[in-house]
């Protein structure tokens, strides 16, 4: 299944967007393997943007399946550069004739507005900087994770600087605190500190395939050491949990810029649920779940998969107990945000059932 070829909303964390990736193309041109988004037989005729909504929530008033809104808009190449185009105030119409959603703003005519008729006001731009612009999905959900070291690939843990020492009289370090670090700095400054966790396997293999880290904080380099058999001294500057001997350092990565538009994976994907976030055994809506898939499986940030609870063998006893498998049972979306190698993070967007370890997430149908 090829992602689509119609665009969506570019969201971006920083003041500059990335440019469209590859799939990106202009509105309107669907592929055969294009699923066709299908309209709610209950559409609301419009919907009045508010603080709080979010493309997917608005999305999800008009279609059976939220996450391919990309198709329903009918956005130019212009307007997905742009991404801070739907605001609060605005009304989504539902153009029932081009079977597209329309985004206006009220005239006091009754006329319905459309695309070519919102226009961000110097004032407005100036004022918001796009702070107030409707997101795709619920950005507080994930921000914490985006930036901060989740999966440690066995290799990174080979070289990273480490805490040696802590300051005179703490056990353990705290905002303010001193560390003093031994390792190759490459020239990098600030720092994110964080402690090994356990390993993850993959729950088809059995195999390990990260290790989730456990993310203490950030120092910041104080004094760099003269000699190759001093240390360095940082300074906490911001401390989660408590730091001590032993705990590693990896650079502060760059402040991402992440395109979040949804689509099905280019390839198909049989996936498994890897672990819960925060230690838990189930998850549900807005949760965060790792899945055994990465950036060799050609997974990508906004790929849209469902979940299924994973179908068990059975001993059929009406055919002297030969094993047979039941079907897997789809019961939510997830939705993929940060990509490793060999192990991927989503957000839970719609479940009808606890999420849990083993379960199925795969390709859209």
């Amino acid at each position: 299944m090829k992602k689509f070829s119609t665009a969506g909303l570019i969201l971006a964390f920083a003041s500059t967007v990335a440019s469209l990736p590859a799939w990106a193309a202009d509105a309107g041109t669907e592929t055969a393997n294009t699923p066709r988004c299908e309209f709610l037989a209950n559409a609301p005729d419009q919907h009045v943007v508010v603080r709080g909504d979010t493309l997917w929530g608005i999305s999800g008033k008009f279609l059976q399946h939220p996450w391919c809104w990309p198709q329903v808009w009918g956005l130019n190449r212009d307007q997905i550069r742009n991404p801070h185009w739907i605001y609060p105030g605005q009304i989504v119409y539902f153009d029932r004739t081009a079977g597209r959603l329309r985004l206006g703003k009220p005239t006091g005519s009754g006329r319905e507005g459309s695309l070519s008729d919102v226009r961000l006001s110097p004032q407005v731009r100036m004022e918001g900087l796009g702070r107030d612009a409707i997101p795709a999905i619920p950005i507080n959900a994930i921000e914490p994770f985006l930036s901060q070291p989740l999966i440690i690939e066995e290799n990174e843990l080979k070289d990273a600087p480490r805490i040696v020492a802590t300051q005179e009289g703490h056990v353990f370090l705290g905002k303010n605190d001193k560390a003093y670090v031994r390792g190759d700095l490459k020239g990098g400054t600030s720092f994110q500190v964080f402690r090994p966790g356990s390993p993850l396997r993959d729950p088809s293999t059995q195999a390990i395939i990260g290790y989730e880290a456990a993310y203490l904080g950030t120092v910041k380099l104080d004094r760099a050491a003269k000699t190759a058999d001093e240390a360095h001294r940082f300074i906490v500057v911001t401390s989660k949990e408590e730091m001590g001997v032993g705990d590693q350092l990896l650079p502060v990565p760059p402040s991402p810029i992440l395109n979040y538009v949804p689509h099905a994976p280019e390839k198909q994907i049989d996936a498994r649920i890897v672990s819960v976030y925060g230690g838990v055994t189930q998850a549900g809506q807005n949760n965060i779940v790792s899945i055994n898939r990465g950036k060799k499986d050609d997974i990508d940030v906004g790929t849209v998969l469902q979940l299924y609870r994973f179908g068990q063998i059975i001993a059929d006893p009406t055919d002297n107990k030969k094993p047979v498998k039941l079907p897997d049972e789809q019961y939510g979306t997830l939705f993929i945000f940060r990509i490793f190698n060999n192990i991927s993070y989503g957000l839970v967007m719609q479940v009808t059932d606890a999420v849990q370890v083993g379960d199925v997430a795969k390709s859209p149908e």
